[in-house]
């Protein structure tokens, strides 16, 4: 038997199979070693979570306003800056931060400006958590029985406002300021500055639906009395409810009609006429100090 070679040449063994282009290419060195494989990229349902961390750190400023905070909860507090000249005055505050190894940093004005984003900052400012705010349910089950004074701000927007309502609310003992849940009204540091600590003593209750809010107050024992410009009877000479909410509305607009046609008093404060109303702020101190004089009579 003959061997099977191909004429004019040497022989060299049968037929291999043909090598596809790549190991062709791997064979004379024209190929590296493959790259490790990036893992696919995981399904849109599988990403990670956002993280709540939860409310975020505040400034406050304003002496007073400072020295109420950390009266009333030092543990929130997280930095301190301050000037040179308020060191006495806050003694008490530096020895917390030394021994709970929290930072304070002496500053300058221009600093204090800037952090505070007000030149009203009184020599200081904090970096601290913020008040947290109650629930109405929650609110009714820490309140003692007996006389309370409840105030409710309908529309009003300006933090001043806010924080001089608040120091007057401390002055006169109200039990509570109710935030309607589409306000964005919230304490700030504008605010607690010019409640120079009344922001500490008043707790902030955010609200839920108005009609059932205003169920639960009135099976709390509370009459409703809605403020009016012109329309109402007189706040001096009408009996005021031992339980009083106070609807208080923005200036421009007054109290939603709905509130007002709830409520089973309709006040106003009588005057001159030689302006048309007074500021909110005002308004409420007005209303508030005749509720305290009324309890006292």
């Amino acid at each position: 038997m003959t061997d099977a070679r191909p004429p004019g040449g040497p022989y060299r063994g049968p037929p291999s199979q043909p090598r596809d282009k790549r190991q062709r290419q791997r064979d004379r060195g024209q190929v590296q070693a493959d790259a490790p494989r990036r893992p696919p990229p995981r399904p849109e349902a599988e990403a990670t979570p956002a993280v709540d961390r939860g409310p975020r750190e505040q400034r406050l400023y304003g002496l007073n306003a400072c020295l109420a905070m950390f009266r009333h909860r030092p543990g929130d507090l997280r930095k301190v800056w301050l000037l040179e000249s308020r060191i006495p005055r806050l003694k008490d505050v530096l020895a917390h931060c030394v021994k709970h190894r929290l930072g304070y940093t002496i500053v300058g004005d221009a600093d204090l400006q800037k952090l505070a984003g007000s030149q009203h900052h009184e020599g200081v400012v904090f970096g601290a958590m913020p008040a947290p705010e109650s629930s109405l349910s929650a609110w009714l089950r820490e309140l003692p029985p007996g006389p309370a004074l409840a105030l409710w701000l309908d529309g009003v927007g300006n933090p001043h406002n806010l924080g001089a309502i608040l120091r007057s609310a401390a002055h006169f003992g109200v039990a509570g300021l109710m935030l309607p849940k589409d306000s964005g009204l919230a304490l700030s540091g504008a605010a607690a500055r010019v409640a120079e600590g009344g922001a500490e003593a008043v707790p902030l209750v955010r609200l839920g639906r108005a009609d059932n809010s205003l169920a639960q107050l009135r099976s709390a024992g509370f009459g409703v009395a809605a403020t009016v410009v012109r329309g109402g009877q007189p706040l001096f000479g009408t009996a005021l409810p031992e339980r009083l909410l106070l609807v208080m509305g923005a200036e421009q607009s007054g109290v939603d009609p709905l509130l007002a046609d709830a409520a089973a008093l309709r006040l106003e404060i009588p005057g001159t006429g030689a302006v048309e109303s007074l500021n909110v702020a005002s308004a409420s101190t007005v209303f508030l100090a005749e509720w305290w004089r009324q309890r006292r009579a």
